[in-house]
């Protein structure tokens, strides 16, 4: 379990929280694709799979690129991060 890292990912669009591993070596684009489409599945498709979103630390308020590794980040087990929805 060296390479993965327990998040709190909370919802506030849905008034959800999810525990989930996620691996270190990940780009946070691929983890927030995967989360929003599962999240979506077992919340009864409350969210938008075609919307924008952004991870940010409830701690720091960092907002983090979709480019960026896991690792390179301020991320680390028992990070929580919410995802909000991004309007345009």
């Amino acid at each position: 379990m060296k390479n993965k890292i327990l998040l709190k990912i909370i919802i506030p669009e849905t008034d959800d929280t999810f525990d989930i591993f996620i691996p270190v070596n990940e780009v946070i684009w691929k983890i927030k694709k995967l989360f929003i489409t599962g999240a979506s599945e077992l919340s009864g498709n409350l969210l938008d799979k075609n919307a924008d979103y952004c991870f940010i630390n409830k701690d720091s308020g960092k907002i983090y690129n979709n480019n960026e590794i896991v690792f390179d980040t301020d991320i680390r087990n028992a990070s929580e991060l919410i995802l909000l929805k991004i309007e345009k």
